[in-house]
């Protein structure tokens, strides 16, 4: 499956306070979730984000509270993909149980700039950054992981298999 956006890079340490700030968790609306995505670090973020496009950042993305709450709004915003030098691993989970591709390869985070367009293939584990013809190779999802995003997540998987989907 390839996928391709814009960047949107973002640096070190990204919290999920950050992300999702605590005053909008009152709610588990994916879309009013989305509204707020990156507004702490980035106001114009959630006006400039087109369905489709990525985050690139650099190590310990999604580091902080347990809050899906979190990946919920990176998805429902309309990002593809993440891709980052390194994960919280409470986030990196999250993200594969609501069906968030994500992606940990430091060559690419660090290889790509804001508004390069990027293209990855996530069944031959390869981040295409076509504004700078470079290429960079990471390990591919397996397993239950690459099942939970080619399903959409955890619920739609169970729903499915349970034939209720």
């Amino acid at each position: 499956m390839a996928i391709q956006g814009k960047a949107h890079k973002f640096g070190d340490h990204v919290d999920t306070d950050v992300i999702i700030p605590a005053r909008y968790l009152n709610t588990t609306d994916p879309a009013e979730l989305a509204s707020h995505c990156m507004e702490d670090i980035d106001r114009e973020f959630i006006t400039r984000v087109q369905p489709g496009d990525m985050i690139v950042a650099g190590r310990n993305f999604g580091c902080g509270s347990s809050r899906e709450h979190a990946p919920i709004a990176i998805k429902a915003a309309g990002v593809s993909c993440v891709i980052a030098e390194s994960f919280a691993r409470i986030f990196y989970r999250n993200a594969l149980n609501i069906g968030l591709p994500i992606i940990e390869c430091e060559p690419a985070a660090k290889g790509i700039e804001s508004g390069d367009e990027v293209q990855v293939d996530l069944e031959a584990g390869i981040v295409r950054n076509l504004t700078q013809g470079a290429e960079f190779t990471f390990a591919p999802l397996v397993g239950m992981a690459a099942t939970l995003v080619e399903a959409g997540g955890l619920v739609n998987l169970v729903k499915t298999r349970l034939g209720t989907a």
